[in-house]
């Protein structure tokens, strides 16, 4: 009898969080829907925009290219190591840039991105709620959605593309610098094998995949920091879900998308 009270009670449990994770995905669902809806009723606010393109696109380009210079570097000293194993070591060019360009670029550009934005507009969306500051926008006559939940989003979903292709271009730059400077290789023949093995499917997959992950970060930092908890508290657990939940989004989409593009 008790075995079996502990096995209902641990089916309970898994039905609570399966349908507590349903219900969450529903109404991110419902968010994401009601956020697009607004791309065709005005006003529009392209000042505000404007403001959230610099803040996401421009002032996150320290991080990201420093991001993937080292991890360029890195891959291309890993891939010789692993390859002189086999005598296979002239792959460095070709699979650093492929690797750069179809995964770790967009991925890692991605989660720096989650890192930086989502949590700063969770705090900043979350912040406002608590001062009431949202609800004096519909005062105002002033739909919140519109004016702080779509520019943010669309300036992530255009500046995160081009976050990707500069830190497509520095981590090939950062293979190439040690493949040339420590690990020996001709410059010509470095760059040419780098360019005869690259096809635009790898750059198609990694603009996609770009685009997708800036929707979802700004969607998470929008969506937590619009339906922040009251009090400190609540602005620190809107900022916290945001980071993680547009991570784990960033890699399941790659995931998906990876599948679907190869």
């Amino acid at each position: 009898m008790i075995l079996l009270d502990l096995v209902v009670s641990f089916l309970a449990s898994i039905g609570r969080s399966t349908l507590s994770l349903l219900s969450a995905a529903g109404r991110i669902a419902l968010f994401a829907l009601a956020t697009l809806s607004q791309l065709f009723r005005p006003p529009w606010y392209p000042a505000e925009f404007g403001r959230q393109l610099l803040s996401i696109g421009y002032f996150s380009l320290p991080v990201v290219g420093l991001t993937a210079l080292f991890t360029g570097a890195a891959l291309a000293l890993q891939i010789y190591a692993g390859g002189a194993r086999f005598s296979a070591e002239t792959v460095v060019p070709s699979i650093v840039a492929i690797g750069m360009v179809r995964e770790l670029g967009p991925v890692l550009a991605g989660l720096m991105v989650a890192g930086r934005v989502a949590s700063s507009i969770a705090a900043e969306l979350g912040t406002m709620r608590v001062t009431e500051q949202i609800d004096a926008l519909t005062t105002l006559s002033t739909d919140p959605m519109k004016y702080l939940v779509l520019p943010r989003v669309l300036a992530a979903f255009f500046a995160l593309p081009l976050l990707v292709g500069i830190a497509n271009i520095i981590g090939v730059m950062g293979g190439y610098l040690i493949g040339v400077g420590t690990l020996g290789f001709n410059p010509a023949n470095y760059i040419r094998n780098t360019l005869d093995y690259l096809e635009p499917s790898d750059f198609t997959s990694s603009m996609v995949k770009a685009a997708a992950f800036g929707f979802l970060l700004g969607l998470m930092g929008c969506y937590h920091g619009y339906n922040s908890g009251r009090g400190a508290l609540g602005v620190g657990r809107a900022t916290t879900n945001a980071v993680v939940s547009a991570s784990i989004l960033i890699l399941a989409a790659n995931y998906a998308l990876t599948q679907a593009f190869f």
